[in-house]
């Protein structure tokens, strides 16, 4: 409700009492249990129709609002999961438990790698200004119980991208040829005594690392990048490990090939001062998302790159904490994904919320039918895309989700 789903009626609440038959039953968390009130708190931020679609968006969005046209809002989704760990690995595997493949991991497995030099999965990190940022975990773009090599590589943001890029001091690059080799050679003896695939898993990474000493530094230098591109993603691209400089990096890395690239950005969790943090996050995050969509665009990937942008669950429209130092609790039963590109409808709003932002009115969207979808746009039904694992077939939507035509062009 502060950045794409308006409520202007809501102003008239200001300050009263979500009522009865909009809270349900119960309250979906226990953080603001100890409030005797939960008065309604409507945006303080203003809404307005962008481009020629109409879509409205928040004053906290003004770069995204200018490539309006090219995006779908899906604002009715909803999940079960409440707090962050369960809820961005549901989001992650289409489970709240960790163990289950990531769906980058799924994506790799289904489709393989188009790019033999880099992975098909990458996963960049940044974080916001926020100090209650949630911590991420290397699970959550790991291979579960796929071959590990279809786990997410992650970057990191000082320093080598990888550890043990640059060879040791003395080891030549022939050198490191022969000692792979030599490895391979050991690795494969084993292989064909003890069967297990996980060696063929590790003799395909030791290939791999080989590759990507070349093709890693050539891919992370941006020094023939125009000026005229790195302004397109804002003041901070030229940061190493910055939000905007992981979305130049992730321009990159689609023009290469990379199946799968997840930039994860940190510090969106504001049970306080809301209108402090949430303004500095979207400084983070507008300019170089739009930059990433114009970008794509002007070169011609954007209709083959799709781009999806969203959290693990949505935020309450009733305070936590009082007056300005207030913020929203979580809030799973409604909140808004936004994509681009890669064959979803433009300048589309797909869904919708009741009039308090509460529960999903119209076209409800759940977690395991955007997997679903996603998937479909990578050109694999989430139905047969399966894994046999302790005797039972295994997919990233479980026995659940249904493709959601009505967002496709």
């Amino acid at each position: 409700m502060d950045l794409f789903d308006p409520k202007p009626e809501l102003e008239k609440q200001r300050g009263k009492e979500l009522p009865e038959s909009i809270l349900g039953k119960q309250r979906l968390t226990g953080m603001t249990s100890n409030q005797k009130t939960l008065p309604v708190a409507p945006t303080n931020y203003h809404f307005a129709p962008r481009g020629i679609s109409g879509i409205e968006l928040s004053d906290l969005l003004p770069n995204l609002s200018g490539v309006a046209d090219d995006l779908c809002l899906i604002r009715s989704m909803h999940s079960e999961a409440i707090n962050h760990d369960p809820a961005i690995t549901f989001l992650q595997t289409g489970f709240q438990l960790s163990g289950r493949p990531s769906i980058g991991s799924w994506m790799s497995y289904g489709l393989g790698a188009v790019n033999r030099n880099l992975p098909s999965y990458i996963v960049l990190t940044s974080r916001g200004g926020s100090s209650d940022a949630q911590p991420l975990y290397s699970r959550l773009w790991a291979s579960g119980f796929l071959p590990t090599e279809h786990s997410g590589v992650k970057f990191r943001n000082t320093g080598d991208p990888v550890y043990y890029l640059s060879n040791p001091s003395g080891i030549s690059r022939i050198m490191r040829r022969d000692m792979l080799d030599d490895l391979a050679n050991l690795n494969q003896q084993r292989l064909g005594v003890i069967g297990d695939p996980e060696i063929q898993s590790r003799i395909a990474q030791y290939e791999m690392a080989f590759r990507m000493q070349s093709s890693v530094p050539e891919l992370t230098d941006v020094s023939g990048e125009s000026e005229k591109v790195l302004k397109l993603y804002g003041p901070d691209v030229k940061k190493p490990g910055s939000y905007a400089a992981n979305c130049l990096l992730a321009r990159r890395l689609a023009e290469r090939d990379v199946r799968f690239i997840q930039l994860f950005h940190m510090g969106w969790d504001h049970h306080f001062k809301l209108s402090q943090d949430l303004p500095r996050q979207c400084r983070d995050t507008d300019h170089p998302t739009a930059g990433l969509i114009r970008d794509l665009k002007q070169r011609g990937l954007l209709d083959e790159t799709l781009i999806v942008w969203g959290g693990e669950f949505g935020r309450t429209i009733y305070a936590q904490a009082p007056d300005k130092n207030g913020g929203r609790d979580h809030h799973p039963r409604c909140f808004t994904f936004m994509l681009a590109g890669g064959g979803v409808n433009k300048g589309y709003v797909h869904g919708a919320t009741d009039d308090y932002c509460y529960n999903v009115s119209l076209n409800p969207v759940h977690v395991h039918d955007l997997n679903a979808t996603i998937l479909h746009q990578m050109g694999l039904n989430h139905e047969r895309l399966t894994y046999k694992y302790q005797g039972r077939q295994y997919r990233l939507t479980d026995v659940h989700g249904k493709v959601v035509h009505d967002i496709l062009a």
